[in-house]
């Protein structure tokens, strides 16, 4: 989750004025956090109310991640969301956006690590998404971010995790990042921008490399590094002291609140370096 949440305040300073390369500074004056960050905060905090209120349907579930997410937009309306999100969460009886964006993807880290079984992150991922990414790539592209997050947490190797992914979702990741960069341009949807986040994970070393490897694509820079550095977080076991310290001071205290308490209850490494 911490990774994900520097991909985004890294990511950020690059969003309007794109980098094809690696070596770029990580944080600039105009780094901060964006909608990716507001709403994985939001994920989190749906899932320790959950755990905490009990056993609930999926419809029940489905309607407390969207009024989080209502919720966090109301408290953070200058983040950057997109416009029809924003247009859902003004106007409560609109009907469910069928969007295929990555949306969906970039706020579901959480979920692959609070949750124990490929199944219910699977399953836990779609019921996210149902008020606002209910198109079927939209909701694949969610899925397939919680489960690399959730396999890269429980040992899986970096092969199996492409493996598993490519099967399930049919995404090719097979493509280096070099051959990818040159003519990547910013797209938002999920089908698009999700599989070369996950190979930037894949060909990365570490957490900073694997969100430097996602913001050189030069793309939608802040989602696709959410994305690659909460998978790499997962993956790695722990965000570097001085990165973790230099991205999460420019959250605030609320987020920042959130963010640790569900490092604490689901026992994620990093959070003792800011704590």
């Amino acid at each position: 989750m911490l990774g994900a949440i520097l991909g985004d305040i890294v990511g950020s300073a690059y969003e309007r004025r794109p980098t094809k390369r690696v070596d770029f500074p990580l944080f600039l004056p105009e780094s901060r956090f964006t909608d990716d960050t507001v709403l994985t905060a939001a994920t989190a905090e749906a899932l320790m109310c959950q755990a905490a209120a009990g056993p609930a349907s999926e419809e029940e579930r489905a309607e407390r991640y969207a009024a989080r997410y209502r919720r966090y937009y109301f408290r953070y309306p200058d983040a950057g969301f997109g416009g029809m999100f924003r247009a859902w969460c003004r106007a409560p009886g609109l009907p469910v956006q069928e969007s295929y964006g990555n949306g969906g993807a970039m706020r579901v880290s959480p979920i692959g690590f609070a949750l124990d079984t490929p199944q219910a992150v699977l399953r836990e991922a779609e019921i996210s998404c149902r008020f606002t990414h209910r198109h079927p790539e939209g909701t694949a592209g969610a899925q397939a971010a919680a489960l690399a997050v959730f396999l890269a947490r429980t040992g899986c190797s970096k092969e199996e995790i492409a493996v598993r992914i490519r099967r399930r979702f049919g995404y090719d990741l097979s493509r280096p990042l070099r051959s990818i960069r040159p003519g990547f341009v910013f797209d938002s949807r999920a089908g698009y921008s999700v599989p070369p986040a996950i190979r930037a994970f894949l060909e990365s070393d570490d957490v900073e490399s694997a969100i430097r490897l996602a913001v050189s694509l030069g793309g939608d820079s802040d989602t696709m590094a959410c994305i690659a550095g909460g998978i790499a977080h997962a993956y790695y076991g722990a965000v570097p002291p001085p990165l973790a310290r230099q991205g999460l001071a420019r959250l605030d205290g609320s987020l920042r609140g959130v963010v640790c308490a569900f490092c604490t209850r689901y026992r994620i490494p990093g959070a003792e370096a800011w704590a």
